[in-house]
């Protein structure tokens, strides 16, 4: 099993930034991508963001590119979610998600809030 635990959500004003943490733990090895999905109130979850593969290829849902980026940290299977220019169309619960490369299932961590006030 893979664990997930994401830190950072909080409570912003439209325009401001947030940055989102996720760190993994566990059975970490082969760990081919991450990525971030969100649920807004009473919407579906969608995804926001990725980095997949050993070049950390990156990918976005258009609503956000050019406003979040996604990375690696410094830390060993640890991903940022640097997100700008924030609206209150942001708002929602962020997970964290990770794949194991042979494996068809996503690991999820719990979430984390954040909420855009306008």
């Amino acid at each position: 099993q893979v664990q997930l635990v994401e830190s950072g959500g909080r409570l912003v004003q439209a325009g401001d930034s947030v940055t989102l943490s996720c760190a993994a733990s566990g059975r970490t090895s082969n760990i081919y991508g991450m990525g971030w999905f969100r649920r807004a109130p009473g919407k579906e979850r969608e995804f926001v963001a990725a980095i997949t593969g050993s070049s950390g290829t990156t990918s976005y849902t258009d609503s956000v590119k050019g406003r979040f980026t996604i990375s690696r940290a410094d830390a060993k299977n640890t991903i940022n979610l640097q997100m700008n220019s924030l609206t209150p169309h942001d708002t929602g619960i962020y997970y964290c998600a990770a794949r194991r490369a042979g494996e068809s299932d996503y690991y999820w961590g719990p979430g984390t809030q954040v909420t855009v006030s306008s």
